[in-house]
């Protein structure tokens, strides 16, 4: 759960007859990882993808495939489909099928295209409509030629035109002009119209006059708009009939072509073949137990990163490819898989932080909004997000959980804090003694009291549950967030810690890592001295001394480990000091955007709720009404974007940069993850 997957490294031979055999089992398998071959020799270069008959109807029939899910978007709801039922469908009538749909599309396509076309047509009718005169006659003829503008100065034609007009026939309406000419006039009603400013108008190829042909293209502009509509609902109860099908058939058919391509990753002579691969060490007997039967070789090594310095260029075995990474979650913890890969995915051998996430992502979202009344809601419109079609891709069905974890903890805080759509629930609050939670939080107050023993330890004098964060409690909140800040980015570090001796040793992890945890242990005590005691911040204490010490290793571990030099070192060791003062004090934006929530929902208590309960006339009420449910909405639409940006920032930023590595590659087997189909036989 907290380290990547074992990997063991996978080499086959065997003759070029057999490398459709294997690809096909390493398929089935659903575990292999190929390396492509890239050290070109003599004799011996990358294969070429299958030319057979079953490898070109394949590749057609996905692209046909791809393009229909391309535009149905189709989901399945309904679970994956059997292997023996996609295999039936292709060897029966599924393409005939398929080919149905994809007409449905181009019927769509081509009135859509039929309908712009046509709305080109009116709309340029409807420009010529009131001249009022035949379209052949605007159309000209070899002795007349006849130019149409539209112009908004056509009340000014005939003086523009001046002693023109005697040598032309002038039409004109609002908006528009017509003029017809002899050729050798051509040049001058050009300029004419140019000094009113007209812009040419193309007289479309028809007959009789524009208000009959416009009734003609309405008339056609409606059929097609029928056939149009016809269609899109015909490709609906298609996409319905057929989604689940289709995107099991699209499965299945990927790992088809994805065997018949995958020769160009492969060595191969003119008489062998030789595969390089991964597979998940827990798998090793079971892939080693396949391909013995149709290799002349099958060798499975596990992985061993046994180098514990940084000079990479020592030895050659550090040129070689490390191991793609895949991830073991279980059910309740792997959503969170979706949050780590958006910063990459963990290097090969160091901690997957996924458990962690789970813990502490939505917890802290949860300290930043604090309102049960908010967290239900984002609890309920995880529900319904879950209903969607979207929600059965494994992406969205992740994200949704995340989301109902981020209602849960807010809703937890929102206890805590006594606070509910901006009210506060206790007899302290907006309702006092007529907050129907009076009693239960009165109860809390007398019976649930955080330990002294801790809240002795951490200088906090507020014991008692609610925990007012914005009011009285405020001090503790600030405290409560710089406490949090401490130990995340302490955890950060051991686990920092433990990644660098894994791959480098302890006298490494000690100097880079080790270092860091010093510096902040000593500091944090060296200021908490200073907090609760008559000590300076100058003074030398042993935590003073011990924090200084932890700056000394930390120049030593820049210089030597992460090669800055000396002079880099003794130049960045203070500066990145200071940094960790920051990443600390960036907690408070805990407390900082937790108020600032609070505050906002406060006001629309303050400006819609008592007005609405003010008695002052039914305007009162409505007015009242609309801005406490308006200003509710935003603060409920700003909880879910901003502490979620801040949650994010101090997991990615303050916390993951202590110890988290994203350069690993992802394990992707041959043929992929089985979603929609049963499995591949």
């Amino acid at each position: 759960m907290f380290d990547t997957v074992a990997m063991s490294r996978l080499t086959v031979a065997a003759p070029v007859d057999r490398m459709a055999d294997v690809l096909r089992s390493c398929t089935e398998l659903g575990c292999v990882h190929i390396e492509s071959y890239t050290n070109f020799e003599d004799g011996v270069n990358v294969g070429h993808a299958s030319s057979s008959e079953e490898a070109n109807r394949t590749s057609a029939l996905l692209a046909k495939v791809r393009a229909a899910i391309s535009a149905f978007k189709p989901v399945n709801t309904e679970g994956p489909v059997p292997v023996r039922r996609v295999k039936e469908l292709l060897e029966g009538s599924f393409a005939d099928e398929l080919q149905k749909g994809l007409d449905l599309l181009d019927t769509h396509r081509d009135a859509e295209a039929e309908i712009a076309a046509l709305d080109e047509q009116i709309h340029l009718l409807r420009r010529l409509a009131p001249l009022n005169m035949d379209l052949e006659l605007l159309a000209g003829s070899a002795r007349v030629e006849v130019y149409v503008a539209e112009t908004k100065k056509s009340s000014k034609a005939a003086s523009t035109f001046g002693t023109l007009i005697q040598k032309v026939e002038l039409a004109t309406a609002p908006g528009i002009v017509a003029v017809a000419c002899m050729p050798s006039e051509g040049a001058e009603v050009q300029m004419a119209l140019g000094e009113l400013g007209g812009k040419p108008i193309q007289i479309p190829n028809m007959d009789g006059t524009p208000d009959a042909a416009l009734k003609n293209l309405l008339a056609q502009r409606n059929a097609a708009e029928g056939t149009m509509y016809s269609a899109s609902e015909d490709a609906e109860r298609w996409a319905r009939n057929n989604g689940r099908n289709i995107l099991a058939i699209h499965e299945y058919l990927s790992k088809e072509d994805e065997i018949h391509t995958a020769p160009t990753q492969l060595a191969v002579s003119g008489q062998a073949f030789a595969l390089d691969a991964w597979v998940p060490t827990s798998k090793a007997d079971k892939v080693k137990t396949a391909l013995q039967t149709m290799a002349s070789h099958v060798e499975i090594e596990a992985f061993v990163d046994d180098h514990h310095h940084h000079d990479d260029d020592h030895d050659d075995h550090h040129h070689e490819p490390a191991p793609p990474v895949a991830l073991e979650n279980d059910a309740v913890s792997r959503p969170f898989e979706l949050l780590v890969g958006l910063v990459g995915r963990p290097a090969y051998g160091t901690f997957d932080p996924t458990f962690f996430m789970m813990l502490t992502f939505p917890m802290i979202y949860g300290l930043i909004l604090g309102d049960f009344g908010y967290g239900f809601v984002i609890f309920l419109i995880g529900l319904w997000m879950g209903t969607l079609p979207f929600a059965a891709d494994p992406v969205g069905k992740n994200g949704v959980t995340i989301l109902k974890w981020m209602g849960v903890w807010c809703m937890i805080w929102g206890f805590l804090f006594a606070e509910g759509f901006g009210f506060v629930w206790d007899n302290t609050g907006q309702m006092g003694d007529a907050s129907p939670l009076a009693g239960f939080y009165a109860w809390t107050y007398e019976n649930l009291t955080f330990p002294a023993f801790v809240t002795d330890t951490l200088g906090m004098s507020y014991t008692h549950i609610p925990f007012h964060r914005a009011t009285s409690s405020i001090t503790e909140y600030v405290l409560l967030s710089v406490y949090l800040g401490v130990a995340h980015l302490m955890f950060g570090f051991i686990l920092g810690f433990i990644n660098v001796a894994r791959a480098h040793g302890v006298v490494a992890a000690f100097f880079e890592k080790g270092s860091w945890i010093i510096i902040l242990t000593a500091g944090t005590l060296h200021i908490y001295g200073f907090l609760t005691t008559d000590q300076t911040v100058l003074d030398l204490t042993p935590y003073a001394i011990a924090l200084l010490v932890g700056v000394v290793c930390l120049v030593i571990g820049l210089a030597i480990f992460e090669k800055f030099g000396w002079a880099g070192g003794a130049i960045m060791g203070p500066i990145e000091t200071f940094g960790l003062l920051a990443n600390t004090l960036s907690y408070l934006r805990v407390m900082g955007v937790g108020v600032a929530g609070v505050k906002i929902a406060e006001v629309s208590i303050t400006m819609g709720w008592d007005l609405m309960w003010s008695g002052s006339g039914i305007l009162s009420i409505v007015l009242g009404l609309v801005l406490f449910v308006f200003i509710q909405a935003f603060a409920l639409a700003l909880g879910l974007l901003s502490p979620s940006i801040h949650a994010a920032r101090l997991h990615f930023v303050e916390w993951m940069g202590k110890f988290y590595d994203g350069s690993g590659r992802v394990f992707t087997p041959i043929g992929g993850r089985t979603l929609h189909t049963e499995g591949q036989s």
